[in-house]
């Protein structure tokens, strides 16, 4: 991170460069999962059966969690391996990124959204089943606080394992990726299970906006990352 005294735009050449760079790795992130979702509804109308709701949730699960970790620990080294405009806002709160930085990741990572819908579109049969929706009898009050509650996790151990540098920072994807799995066997069955408003936006943008319940996934994760960022500063002083 520069000095503060420095002009915003005076390391802009290395933010752009990190932006891309977290667009491959949102993109790829991504694709691993919506691919993951994508072959577990396949598979199941291909027997004629709807399977185990809890088989379901657990692959679900290990695809997003294992393909953060995957994906964090390719490209961690290069941009922190974020692939999330809501861990991205923890960081901003937290000092950890500057404002120019953060702007370019955010737009980065909800490209990276849309590029990884489109991607699992174009090569996979069916309609596209990533887009996350409340389960019936979860109302959209309590789909966000199970939303700020999961991101609030995952950019806690964000914080705390990659921002805060000691001996196992090398080893902060696995954390991480484990974190976000836990995370999702919570709320994959309930909300979808985003996490990240890149993972909403990109099914969303490409099938166009087919649930009206949308904006919980920008204001459940936003508050998550509020959240976050509250206790790290209350853990540091």
């Amino acid at each position: 991170m520069p000095p503060p005294h420095l002009s915003p735009f005076a390391t802009l050449r290395d933010d752009l460069h990190a932006a891309l760079i977290e667009f491959i790795g949102t993109a790829t992130f991504l694709t691993l999962a919506f691919g993951g979702v994508q072959a577990t509804v396949s598979e199941q109308a291909s027997v004629g059966t709807s399977g185990s709701g809890v088989e379901r949730v657990l692959y679900i699960s290990f695809c997003f969690g294992f393909g953060l970790l995957i994906s964090a620990w390719l490209f961690f080294r290069v941009t922190g391996g974020l692939f999330n405009p809501n861990v991205t806002t923890a960081l901003l709160l937290c000092g950890v990124i500057r404002p120019v930085r953060f702007v370019l990741f955010c737009i980065a990572q909800l490209v990276g959204g849309i590029a990884a819908a489109g991607l699992v579109v174009a090569l996979t049969p069916g309609d596209l089943a990533s887009n996350p929706e409340l389960a019936p009898g979860i109302n959209p009050a309590q789909g966000v606080f199970i939303e700020a509650f999961t991101t609030a996790c995952l950019c806690l151990a964000v914080l705390m394992l990659a921002a805060e540098k000691h001996i196992a920072t090398p080893f902060a994807p696995v954390g991480i990726g484990l974190t976000l799995f836990s995370c999702e066997l919570f709320s994959v069955y309930y909300t979808g299970g985003a996490v990240n408003t890149a993972r909403a936006f990109g099914p969303a943008a490409v099938t166009g906006f087919p649930n009206g319940t949308h904006w919980v996934y920008w204001v459940g994760p936003g508050l998550g990352s509020l959240i976050a960022s509250a206790i790290y500063y209350f853990l540091k002083q």
